[in-house]
């Protein structure tokens, strides 16, 4: 949406500038998701009176009266959101557009051009128990590979070091394409048909890889992390979820991924409190999550969406105990991440450098390794590392990342 108004001749502004169009792409993933939705819509129509707001995603899907009664100018579902800004400027809420500038232009008002998130995939063919996205999303449908293409080598035009594929369910690319290895051929031909020097997949669903799959990063351009949605490591409640994957699948997945990419980083969602789960089904689930030793874990409280199977299924956990599971799994990730980051220490990684903090007599860097671990180090001030990749030596590791000493400028 940003890309297709600077294109236009508009400009993103900053954090703290005068806005004539607010737009707001709203969750509705969990009930605190939409909850917090609504409050970030009220505070923009509060903040900016005379701005024009529009409104999308899940959560207007699921409920539009909530954002009409936030006074919202104008609310468009997810089925239309690709022609968000041709419904804003026929319902005449785009101002002029400022005279055209030379050169390419830059959505990022402020922001470095070091990662870019590329959407490859929106919907999703699932029907995960406990989920209310496939309702709010719809079907899962693909961007043609040749506007990728074109959407990547315009980002690298622009200055960006990293490409981010993302989809709903991004394993599912190219399905209504009529290509059932379509994220693979997708991943190949971006390699093959532009420079980019670093390509990163977000959340990838188990049971859409195969052992084959791996070989695509024997190109170092494709980075070695994988997320990897777990949900449960209990086969009982993955069946409840509904769930197309069991314990065995991930293991021998796993092993096939570390046998393929030594140093690859598998990270993984994982939910607790879901109907019926017992004291037992979630022991279970904490021992497989941490045998799996996963470097990173999304945890987070099963959320009873209405609309949803899971809603009404019987047992449902109660809060204070779904509570308590989750601090424990939070306890593990914090483990794993650390026994992850532990073994870095000693290596060298190709760093992006994103941001600085200025220490007076130093600048403090944080960046990115290829296997998504946050690196610190530190420069003197007149060293500008933004958007650079340096190899960097990483001799420390500390809670939610690494130390690291630059061997390269």
């Amino acid at each position: 949406m940003a890309r297709a108004l600077v294109a236009a001749g508009h400009r993103v502004v900053g954090a703290g500038e005068h806005a004539e169009l607010c737009i707001l792409n709203t969750c509705s993933v969990t009930s605190i998701a939409s909850k917090k939705s609504r409050q970030l819509l009220r505070q923009l129509r509060r903040s900016h009176p005379r701005a024009a707001v529009v409104v999308t995603g899940c959560d207007t899907e699921l409920a539009p009266e909530a954002a009409l009664r936030a006074g919202v100018d104008l609310v468009v579902g997810n089925a239309d959101k690709d022609r968000l800004l041709e419904l804003a400027a026929a319902a005449a809420l785009l101002h002029e557009p400022e005279p055209a500038l030379d050169g390419p232009m830059d959505p990022g008002a402020g922001g470095s051009r070091t990662r870019a998130f590329v959407k490859a995939q929106d919907g999703c063919d699932n029907r995960c128990s406990f989920c209310v996205t496939t309702v709010a999303r719809g079907a899962g449908r693909s961007v043609a590979p040749g506007e990728l293409v074109s959407e990547v080598q315009s980002l690298l035009g622009l200055g960006y070091r990293e490409v981010v594929l993302s989809g709903v369910h991004l394993g599912s690319y190219g399905h209504d394409l009529g290509n059932r290895r379509g994220l693979r051929d997708l991943v190949l031909r971006l390699l093959a048909e532009t420079p980019v020097p670093r390509l990163r997949l977000s959340s990838v669903e188990p049971w859409d890889l195969d052992p084959s799959f791996f070989a695509l990063f024997a190109d170092r351009r494709l980075l070695p992390h994988l997320h990897l949605p777990l949900q449960s490591g209990c086969d009982a409640t993955l069946e409840r979820m509904a769930r197309r994957t069991r314990r065995a699948d991930l293991t021998e997945l796993l092993a096939a991924a570390r046998g393929a990419v030594p140093d690859i980083a598998v990270s993984t969602d994982v939910m607790v409190g879901f109907p019926g789960e017992s004291e037992a089904e979630f022991s279970e689930s904490i021992a497989f999550v941490e045998a799996m030793e996963f470097s990173r874990l999304h945890v987070f409280r099963y959320s009873r969406r209405r609309g949803t199977p899971a809603a009404d299924m019987p047992d449902q956990v109660p809060p204070a105990v779904a509570q308590s599971r989750s601090r424990r799994m939070h306890v593990l990730g914090a483990e794993l991440e650390n026994r992850f980051n532990a073994r870095l220490v000693g290596t060298t990684a190709d760093v992006l450098w994103e941001t600085a903090e200025d220490l007076g007599s130093s600048l403090r860097w944080s960046g990115l390794t290829p296997d998504y671990v946050r690196v610190t180090a530190s420069t003197p001030p007149d060293h500008d590392l933004l958007n650079h990749i340096t190899r960097t030596e990483i001799v420390a590791a500390m809670p939610g990342g690494v130390v690291g000493r630059i061997v390269e400028s």
